[in-house]
């Protein structure tokens, strides 16, 4: 079983996401539990502080590291402890794929205008980003790590042969190709005939050309992107 662990100051949006669909179920078959920590609780003052302002200046508010460094401490937890950060290197699916096949994640979500350096340096082990956005806080950007991590989980998706053909699945594989189901034609938009024809060797040749291409402008329009 992977034992998920999120330290957070809004503990209740993770409720309802996590009580649904594959994360629900992977817990339900056992693949996963979830302990979902309200920072607040380690605190020491009447108020539940967690921030302060920046030294040195500047607009926005920190988040003090005390309490993220006590509520490690009083959980025990162990590595890979991941602090949600844009100065995170991207989180893809080899990261994923990590995370399922140990045994505990611990998840830290900053809030405000930043988390103080020392807990990216000396509590979390590694800093992961989404994408190059902000966000409100980590709390969505934990909710997509777990989404993907617990999907990868025995139990947690009943077509197993689905999850193994899907985009980035395996190191170095790319974009899947596209998938088309009844009608054939909808809205004079139809189905391409090779996926009508029954040839599942010209079927397959089809989805390999099609998977090549979309990786490709895909990667030609990443690189279009970074040049500008």
């Amino acid at each position: 079983m992977l034992r998920i662990t999120v330290i957070s100051i809004f503990p209740e949006f993770f409720s309802g996401p996590l009580s649904l669909s594959i994360p629900s179920r992977a817990a339900a078959a056992g693949a996963a539990s979830y302990r979902i920590v309200d920072l607040r609780d380690y605190t020491n003052d009447r108020h539940r502080t967690v921030d302060d302002y920046p030294y040195g200046g500047g607009p926005g508010m920190v988040m003090k590291p005390e309490p993220f460094f006590a509520a490690a401490d009083a959980l025990g937890v162990k590595a890979p402890v991941v602090l949600l950060s844009p100065r995170g290197r991207q989180f893809t699916q080899t990261e994923a794929l990590r995370y399922a096949q140990g045994e505990e994640l611990t998840l830290l979500c900053g809030h405000y205008k930043d988390v103080d350096q020392r807990v990216a340096d000396h509590l979390a082990t590694e800093e992961i980003s989404i994408g190059d956005y902000v966000l409100s806080g980590g709390e969505a950007a934990a909710l997509v790590v777990i989404d993907a991590v617990v999907r990868l989980l025995p139990g947690a998706i009943s077509d197993v042969e689905s999850a193994e053909t899907d985009s980035f699945y395996e190191v170095g594989r790319g974009i899947s190709a596209p998938s088309y189901t009844r009608p054939p034609l909808f809205r004079s938009y139809a189905v391409p005939d090779v996926l009508l024809s029954g040839d599942h060797a010209a079927i397959a040749r089809w989805r390999a050309q099609e998977a090549n291409r979309l990786t490709s402008e895909r990667e030609r329009n990443q690189t279009d992107r970074g040049a500008v």
